[in-house]
């Protein structure tokens, strides 16, 4: 099991071109044997980025988010306290944006690698990252 960042998320299903070679081989292996994960608040994110017309969808925002879940069949890891104490708890250095400490928290909690280009988060140590 991996989770994806949500960049990566949105390369994987508009322009793969976009991840490393890495990022893709690991992608790839990881729908094979274990799953790809996300954090709900990548679900958020997405709501942000249609709405701001960041990313352009079809439909609805609901709906345009509910096709990139579909399109990359993820596994939603939900917030739960532990994720939310562990993500308030996080130095400054690794981000001050709140969605990328719970996505870390996520990925520090389930004990995966997370896959990511966010060079804050590669050398903050917190978590495993692939790029």
């Amino acid at each position: 099991m991996i989770l994806l960042d949500t960049h990566a998320l949105v390369w994987l299903v508009t322009d793969p071109n976009k991840l490393s070679r890495s990022a893709k081989s690991t992608i790839r292996r990881a729908y094979h044997q274990g799953g790809v994960g996300i954090a709900s608040i990548t679900l958020w994110e997405l709501a942000v980025l249609f709405t701001r017309g960041r990313l352009r969808g079809r439909g609805t925002v609901e709906a345009s988010i509910q096709m990139i879940a579909n399109e990359s069949r993820v596994v939603v890891f939900e917030l739960d306290a532990e994720i939310a104490a562990l993500a308030a708890q996080f130095p400054e250095p690794i981000a001050k944006d709140p969605a990328d400490r719970m996505i870390v928290a996520t990925a520090v909690t389930r004990a995966i690698p997370l896959v990511t280009k966010d060079e804050r988060i590669s050398v903050s140590g917190l978590c495993r990252t692939i790029w």
